[in-house]
């Protein structure tokens, strides 16, 4: 390729938009208290009713609400007190015409009850005798057998990793284990006759340790992913295609971390373009132009771009949503934001997406600038910021949303 690029540009939108890879994971079955984050493959439905049972939901008694009409301070209604309900068990007495059963917050309806006067609208005025001050209505004060879940009901969609009060709802349906997606398989390529393992004591001069290969692997895992690191591969056309042709065998998703230099990125388009067809080489994103997505025996590929920053805001941007589609993630969970205001000025180039590091200190957002080989700009970021590619830039004292990292 003779060291020149040449990069066929997409919004992030468009590209993300149009690469849609067919790769999804499979289907396996897991524990319930194993399922926290985890995708399900199809809609949970509910084998039960919920709660169950008619229940009430105050403390106070169960009664005939037609035994309450027009029932005041200064004309209440007298009903015979015929016995209490017990937590945990179902009632032992029906309500008849003129009749109260006393009754806990969450205990079963009595037959033939079809309200629960609160406590606080009742007085005792024999161990036998209560005298209601205030009507109720039919339904009052009680929850239907079927009212937070019917039989049959979706109680967890497809699409959407579980959430801890998700579990609860299994739990409580009786649904002791669910069908998932498994986690996507990831492989991680790092390339670069300059990179050397993050163990290496020593480095001679030219050489950096892998610091992107560890902190993808963490996103993936984070977006509920298994991260395989395939190690370092030099620049060298042959060798990557090897690593990628095994990659590619065993994985549902490959992230090559390409080298620094156009001759590294040039090797790393030749290998990805030998084994498949390449979707678009270059995104309008600052940082972060040269990446490459395609599809390798339907299996997708991301090239990154060899610098840390770049590589890391791309993957976070373009990287994750891939993931989370091939992991068959339809609702994504939604990432923490915060409204600020922008400390200085950022300028920006229109048509294309910039990212932009912050702090954020008492609302107030500072832009962090540096070169995109410098990892110390996003650990010393709280979050990140979008330059939308119509603007040209933001002003000082701009309210902006920033996107905070975990």
């Amino acid at each position: 390729m003779g060291g020149k690029e040449f990069f066929t540009t997409l919004s992030v939108s468009e590209a993300l938009a149009g690469f849609q890879p067919s790769r999804r994971t499979g289907e396996e079955t897991v524990l319930r208290e194993d399922a926290l984050g985890r995708v399900p493959a199809s809609p949970v439905v509910s084998g039960a009713e919920l709660p169950g049972f008619a229940r009430s939901t105050v403390d106070g008694y169960a009664v005939r609400a037609a035994d309450t009409y027009g029932a005041s301070d200064g004309l209440p209604a007298y009903l015979d007190l015929i016995g209490a309900v017990r937590m945990g068990a179902a009632a032992d007495v029906a309500v008849r015409t003129a009749t109260a059963v006393q009754i806990p917050t969450g205990a079963a309806i009595p037959a033939d009850a079809d309200a629960v006067v609160m406590v606080e609208h009742t007085q005792l005025t024999t161990p036998d005798v209560i005298e209601v001050t205030r009507p109720v209505a039919v339904g009052e004060g009680i929850v239907r057998a079927d009212e937070d879940v019917a039989v049959g009901a979706e109680i967890a969609p497809a699409g959407r990793p579980l959430r801890p009060q998700d579990l609860g709802i299994l739990a409580a349906a009786g649904a002791t284990e669910v069908e998932v997606r498994m986690r996507p398989r990831v492989a991680i390529i790092s390339t670069g006759d300059e990179v050397v393992p993050p163990s290496t004591k020593q480095l001679s001069p030219g050489q950096v340790r892998d610091a992107t290969a560890s902190a993808l692997a963490a996103l993936v895992t984070e977006a509920g992913g298994e991260p395989s690191p395939r190690g370092i591969v030099p620049d060298d056309v042959d060798a990557l295609t090897k690593t990628l042709e095994s990659a590619l065998r065993d994985s549902d998703l490959v992230v090559v971390s390409a080298g620094s230099s156009v001759g590294a990125r040039d090797e790393t388009t030749a290998a990805v373009e030998s084994l498949g067809g390449i979707y678009c080489h270059g995104l309008a994103i600052k940082p972060g132009k040269p990446t490459l997505l395609a599809e390798c025996a339907s299996v997708p590929v991301i090239g990154l771009p060899g610098n840390p920053l770049s590589a890391l805001v791309v993957f976070r941007l373009v990287g994750l949503p891939i993931l989370r589609l091939v992991g068959g993630i339809t609702r994504p969970p939604a990432e923490p934001t915060r409204s600020a205001t922008l400390s200085r000025g950022v300028a920006s180039a229109a048509g294309r997406l910039d990212v932009v590091q912050v702090q954020v200190r008492d609302d107030v957002a500072t832009p962090l600038f540096g070169f995109s080989a410098l990892l110390s700009i996003l650990t010393d970021a709280d979050g990140y910021v979008v330059i939308p590619e119509a603007a040209t830039g933001l002003e000082s004292g701009t309210d902006v949303t920033v996107t905070m990292y975990g």
